[in-house]
C-alpha cells in the first residue's frame, strides 16, 4: 500500500499560529516606530517654521500676528501690521506652509496673544484636536 503524502490539519494549524505570532511581533514594532518617526518629523518641521519666523523678525522687527498666521512666511501679510522689508522669496522653502505628519494645519499663536510676547506653533497631533494630550508645541521641544 502506498502512504498518503501531505500535512495533517494540526501541522498546518501550528504553522499558521507561528506565522501569526511573528506577524504580530513585527507589526507592533513597526507601528510603534512609525508613530515615533511622525512625532520626530513634526518636531523638525516646527523647528524649520521657527527658523522662518526668526528670519521674518530679523527683516521686519516683529513676528507675524496671530491673524496673519504662518502664511506670513510665504506671502507678505495684507492685514494687521504690514511688513516693510519682506523677503521677495518668502521665508519657507517650497513656497507653502507644510502640514504636520497627520495632515493637520499647524496652529500659530502670535505675540499679540501670548503672555510673554513670543509665539507658539502647535501641531494638534494624531487626533487633530487642539487642545489635547497629543499636541506638540514649539515650547515643549528642545
Amino acid at each position: 500500500m502506498r502512504s498518503q503524502g501531505g500535512f495533517t490539519l494540526i501541522e498546518i494549524m501550528v504553522v499558521l499560529v507561528i506565522i501569526a505570532g511573528l506577524a504580530y511581533i513585527v507589526s507592533t514594532n513597526v507601528i510603534g516606530r512609525l508613530e515615533k518617526a511622525r512625532v520626530e518629523t513634526t518636531k523638525i518641521q516646527i523647528k524649520q517654521l521657527e527658523t522662518g519666523l526668526k528670519q521674518f523678525k530679523l527683516d521686519n522687527a516683529f513676528y507675524p500676528e496671530t491673524q496673519q498666521g504662518l502664511e506670513a512666511l510665504v506671502a507678505p501679510p495684507t492685514t494687521g501690521r504690514i511688513s516693510q522689508r519682506y523677503a521677495r522669496e518668502g521665508y519657507l522653502e517650497g513656497g507653502q506652509v507644510p502640514k504636520d505628519q497627520w495632515g493637520n494645519e499647524y496652529i500659530y499663536i502670535g505675540p499679540d496673544q501670548t503672555q510673554d510676547g513670543s509665539y507658539e506653533i502647535i501641531s494638534p497631533g494624531e487626533d487633530g484636536v487642539y487642545p489635547s494630550d497629543d499636541d506638540i508645541s514649539s515650547r515643549n521641544i528642545q
